[in-house]
């Protein structure tokens, strides 16, 4: 059972994010604050949904959500800050884009760095949980933003090389999509920091 939130009467952020592991493409984060009385059983971190539940979930979560934004970083960003700061750069731009300034924020993961929003001084405080998409609602939420809007942009980028098997691998190093860059070489969507051989 996901626990609804760690502060109750505040506004708290949950971030997540998809794609971390691929060979190609941006990484994607969310960032969604709920209302303190939002309850769906179908709620859980997205690794756990099949993409039909995930799709059914994220109108719910946009409509019902208090704020929800996402954010990428580019396979290029990814390459010049590594995966580990890309990953947390995206998570603090999904922040910065929310309609409501969080008071606190969850953290999926285990590393963090201080987010100070834009015009501030203080870091707004925050928590890191290890499973935190398998722990509180926010998180699993912003989870499931995340990996549709990422698995949405690796379709429109199978369309433009449909070689790489990304409608199906999305990216992530499968036998295919080895082949597929030995064949073909490699786009400007690889990350080329990455071990692609």
């Amino acid at each position: 059972m996901l626990k609804p939130y760690m502060i109750s009467g505040v506004f708290e952020a949950g971030c997540d994010e998809a794609g971390r592991g691929p060979l190609a493409g941006s990484v994607f984060a969310a960032a969604v604050i709920l209302p303190n009385h939002f309850a769906d059983e179908r709620l859980n971190d997205s690794k756990q949904l099949t993409e039909k539940q995930r799709l059914a979930l994220r109108p719910v979560i946009e409509e019902r959500a208090l704020a929800w934004s996402v954010a990428e970083v580019t396979a290029a960003e990814i390459d010049r800050l590594n995966i580990l700061n890309a990953s947390i750069l995206a998570m603090q731009r999904a922040l910065g884009r929310l309609s409501v300034r969080p008071a606190h924020i969850l953290v999926d993961g285990n590393r963090w760095k201080p987010y100070v929003p834009e015009g501030e001084i203080l870091a707004v405080p925050a928590d890191i949980i290890v499973h935190g998409d398998a722990t509180y609602m926010s998180i699993a939420a912003a989870s499931i933003l995340a990996k549709t809007y990422r698995d949405d942009y690796m379709m429109r980028l199978h369309n433009e090389y449909p070689h790489y098997g990304w409608d199906r691998n999305k990216g992530y190093p499968t036998p295919e999509h080895y082949a597929a860059i030995k064949q073909y070489g490699i786009t400007p969507y690889h990350r080329k920091t990455f071990h692609l051989i």
